[in-house]
């Protein structure tokens, strides 16, 4: 920590407080200080969505063409449908959702560069390929209320969980329970910042009272003795656990601050409590695909599966979108290109595909289309036949995080206490996720438990019953996991992605500042029906 000036402020406090003891010091210190404010958040009312009554006669409206039955895609349909709008979706694939996609038993993928494979999940389990848990202050959550998707809890964060990192420092190649690492780096910086109030280091603007109002904080948050001393506390866990009779438990002695730094172990501390990762989130009960089918029980009739888009034209009047079936699903058929026409569209295509698809865009549009890249990231699912992280190792739910390059490992947050389970054995990114994604499938799997076995030991292999993997940028029709912008790209192309270009309006999580999250999808989707209906309501037909 920077010697303090002699007129620190209070923000400056809280930022030397951050820079040695992370996001968690300073939402404590911040609590102690009373200095909260109340976050802000999107609600459908914030939009300018259609209502029922707008449009003459009910039945009056435009005809859109949305292409892909991705959030984003059903989200639009559903909302412009409620007040008399003709929607038709045209969906590539032979099932709702995108990204949104759910693996369950006789799943069968097949990836850019033709590999193959068929999910052997016994019945009843399942993995989340994509999006698998939702922040409660999301839009996403107003939208499972809405259309009665049961949710249950998914436990984002779990202290009994592990951190192993390989290589590095004197805790490496040990893995060691969540609870104890942040105990301790709590407790080692708790009592340096004491340290600090006490040697009147803090020459500052911080008054007497506040002073005792940090030390007051700094010793719970540290579990500090009364002499302001970390020895370490309970909240790390036990040595010798208290028990029955006449055993009091033994607490560990705890981590030094040399070792806690070097093993970079509390680095990961603050991704954990960050806005959008919160230690309780939401999953639907069986499955995130739940969502996306609510929204298909809504929409019948309306999608078209099987249907590729070839070409997006458009015209003053109209538009036009020419598709070929792939003999799946229902609707498309197979053969001869298509056609259908339409006063709208809401293209919710990624952009790594939309690029791909001869269009009548704008040169401007065209250009930012092409310049924005996805996120490489890659997943496996992997089923036991035994829960033993729960029965062996007491950890029920939450993450294991590692600098290993499966990344973390993520248990199940549902059917505690029965006996088959699904684990997330990789869930990676960037070149870490372009190796895997270049192994065979069944290199994948043997990668991933190898890792496992370093930190759960032989069961992670022994107890297998089956596996699924994925590399997002190889999977047809998605070629990424999200939209990844610079800063530069946010104040130029983004801007450009954002504006209708004629009478095509862009839509999904690349249009948002939530990029990767169900509730960037919808919250594009909302705009882009707001600014079409507006639009509409403009036109003589309507206005008449």
């Amino acid at each position: 920590m920077e010697k303090p000036n002699k007129n620190m402020t209070r923000r400056d406090f809280l930022n030397q407080v951050g820079r040695l003891g992370g996001a968690v010091a300073v939402f404590g210190a911040m609590d102690t200080l009373g200095l909260f404010g109340t976050p802000t958040y999107a609600m459908k009312s914030d939009f300018n969505l259609p209502k029922k009554g707008d449009l003459p006669n009910g039945k009056n409206g435009k005809t859109i063409i949305i292409l892909g039955a991705g959030i984003a895609g059903l989200c639009a349909a559903y909302e412009m449908s409620k007040v008399g709008y003709n929607c038709k979706i045209l969906e590539a694939r032979d099932r709702v959702g995108g990204r949104n996609w759910t693996v369950r038993p006789g799943t069968t993928e097949t990836e850019i560069g033709g590999v193959s494979q068929t999910a052997q999940f016994a019945r009843g389990e399942y993995f989340n390929a994509g999006p698998a848990r939702i922040p409660q202050h999301h839009i996403t959550m107003d939208y499972c209320r809405e259309l009665g998707v049961p949710l249950e809890i998914f436990t984002n964060t779990n202290e009994h969980a592990y951190y192993y990192r390989e290589n590095v420092g004197a805790l490496a190649n040990t893995k060691i329970r969540k609870q104890m690492i942040k105990a301790d780096i709590r407790g080692q910086v708790s009592e340096l910042l004491a340290k600090a109030v006490n040697q009147s280091a803090l020459d500052s603007e911080l008054s007497a009272e506040d002073k005792e109002r940090i030390l007051t904080y700094l010793r719970g948050e540290g579990g500090l003795n009364a002499n302001y001393q970390y020895t370490g506390s309970s909240a790390r866990g036990y040595d010798i656990f208290p028990a029955a009779g006449l055993e009091p438990g033994k607490v560990g002695d705890p981590y030094t601050l040399n070792q806690l730094l070097a093993s970079g172990m509390p680095n990961s501390i603050s991704g954990e409590y960050s806005f959008n990762q919160q230690p309780n989130m939401f999953q639907p009960v069986g499955g995130m695909d739940a969502i996306p089918k609510a929204f298909e029980e809504q929409l019948p009739g309306k999608i078209t599966f099987g249907a590729e888009v070839k070409e997006i034209r458009q015209s003053p009047d109209g538009v036009k979108i020419l598709y070929t079936g792939k003999g799946k699903g229902n609707g498309a058929g197979s053969g001869n290109l298509r056609e259908i026409t339409g006063d709208y569209c809401i293209c919710t295509i990624p952009l790594p595909v939309l690029t791909k698809i001869p269009a009548d865009f704008s040169s401007e549009m065209q250009r930012a289309i092409g310049s924005i890249s996805y996120a490489t990231t890659g997943k496996i699912g992997l089923q036991y036949k035994r829960r033993f992280w729960e029965e062996d190792e007491r950890v029920y739910g939450g993450m294991t995080t590692t600098n290993l390059d499966i990344n973390q490992i993520w248990y199940p947050s549902s059917g505690y206490g029965t006996q088959k389970g699904t684990v997330v054995g990789y869930y990676n990114f960037g070149n870490d996720a372009v190796a895997l994604g270049d192994m065979s499938i069944a290199q994948r799997q043997a990668h991933a438990l190898a890792q496992g076995v370093k930190i759960h030991g032989a069961n992670y292999k022994k107890e297998l019953e089956a596996g699924f993997s994925l590399a997002w940028h190889k999977i047809e029709y998605s070629e990424g996991g999200w939209a990844n912008y610079s800063a530069s790209q946010r104040q130029n192309e983004y801007v450009t992605l954002n504006k209708p270009d004629g009478r095509i309006h862009l839509a999904g999580e690349h249009l948002s500042y939530m990029t990767g999250w169900m509730s960037g999808a919808i919250e594009s989707a909302l705009i882009a029906v707001g600014t079409i209906h507006e639009e509409v309501m403009k036109s003589p037909s309507v206005a008449s």
